[in-house]
């Protein structure tokens, strides 16, 4: 097998990328924060002590990489740096002065500029009233590495993303699919990085990889309906991809990524939104087939599934309360990271998420506890492995959303 290789959301994890947050979050201001897409403004050093617990309990279950650390080894090579300087000049049309402070610039500089951004000298008139302009965009949202970049199979596919604010992130995380031995794969299927247009956009949140056969994704606002389609013609001609189970999101701004409102923790289990799953309201479901035209209308997701021999049985974000599932859907209780079959991690903050889970027959566990070593946590163990979140949840996402598998054992 080459490096990278997922074929489930739930196997054994071996190796994971991340990025840590860092001074790129400063750019996000009340005046600024849209354009950053976020909704609240993140404290920098709360958010990184949240990371770092999350990132302590994630090194206990495999290795784990750091985009800013892989940067700087390939930032070191021609083929990188070329990539970066190009088609960065496209999309931002910075002036030639950039361009040449990023070709001569030392790798570790290079890192800070392509990820924290570079402000344009301002003339009088804009020193005056206190205006700042960026000349190179900072990456606020790189922390949520899983909507650049994701492995099904042996493959990658870059993803194509909706807001021109996350548009060079994909070319961060492409060179280090292209340049990277630790990354090293069997080629990028679907380079979003080249995509420039509305219909056609991928985000990996949408993504969910459940079997070598057998993807979920979401049709969102981040996602399209033409790019879904793409993504099947190639999964179908290049992987074993057989079946992909389409959920029609709601286009809610809690709902932005399939994995905000389901995900699979077990064999046979998941968390689920219930309002969109359960009851008259549930989402529509689309069943496309390998070498069958058209797709099916399915009843539901679990139907679908059952259809398919992937059943899942739902543990209910927020329980049965209509107020609770909706505060703890909104504070990301749906977006685990699976790290082993029923071992997973979660954010503290969602307690009545956590108690539908122990009904499941799952224990909880603080993480402090557990790097202590005061709670221990084996393979024969269904756990939540819950951390602070209280900080990294104002920016629109949990341990799913802050993690990219590159390599998972097979199921």
């Amino acid at each position: 097998m080459s490096p990278v290789y997922v074929t489930s959301e739930i196997s054994a994890l071996r190796s994971v990328l991340v990025h840590t947050p860092g001074n790129e979050l400063l750019a996000v201001t009340p005046g600024t924060r849209e354009d950053f897409l976020y909704s609240d403004i993140l404290n920098l050093e709360f958010a990184r002590a949240e990371h770092d617990m999350m990132v302590a309990v994630l090194r206990r279950f495999a290795a784990v990489h750091e985009v800013r650390d892989l940067l700087l080894e390939v930032a070191t090579g021609a083929g990188a740096r070329q990539l970066w300087i190009t088609r960065t000049m496209d999309m931002v049309m910075s002036s030639d002065a950039i361009a040449e402070r990023l070709a001569e610039t030392q790798p570790d500089e290079l890192v800070n500029l392509l990820i924290e951004g570079a402000t344009r000298d301002g003339g009088p008139i804009a020193e005056a009233l206190n205006r700042v302009e960026f000349a190179l965009p900072p990456l606020p949202n790189l922390f949520f590495t899983r909507d650049v970049g994701i492995v099904v199979g042996e493959h990658v596919l870059i993803g194509a993303m909706r807001h021109e604010a996350r548009w060079t992130e994909e070319l961060l995380i492409k060179a280090l699919f292209r340049y990277h031995a630790t990354l090293a794969n069997r080629g990028i299927l679907y380079d979003g990085s080249n995509e420039r247009c509305l219909d056609c956009t991928l985000e990996g949140g949408d993504v969910h990889p459940v079997r070598e056969d057998l993807l979920i994704v979401g049709f969102s606002g981040r996602s399209s309906a033409v790019a879904l389609d793409h993504l099947c013609e190639i999964l179908f001609a290049k992987c074993n991809i057989t079946d992909v189970i389409v959920v029609v999101m709601p286009g809610e701004p809690t709902a932005i990524h399939l994995d905000m409102i389901f995900t699979q923790i077990d064999h046979g289990v998941c968390v689920v939104s219930p309002p969109h799953f359960i009851g008259p309201g549930r989402l529509a479901v689309l069943h496309r087939c390998k070498g069958r035209a058209g797709v099916r209308e399915m009843p539901d997701l679990f139907r679908a599934l059952e259809e398919v021999r992937f059943p899942l049985e739902p543990v209910l974000c927020g329980g049965v309360e209509r107020s609770a599932q909706e505060r703890e859907q909104w504070a990301s209780g749906c977006n685990l990271l699976a790290v082993r079959p029923g071992i997973a991690i979660g954010y503290q903050r969602n307690a009545k998420t956590l108690e539908e889970f122990q009904k499941a027959g799952f224990e909880i566990v603080e993480a402090e506890a557990f790097l202590s070593g005061e709670e221990l946590v084996d393979e024969n163990r269904r756990c939540i492995i819950t951390v602070r979140g209280s900080e990294l949840v104002r920016g629109g996402g949990g341990p799913r959303c802050m993690t990219l598998p590159l390599e998972r054992a097979p199921l």
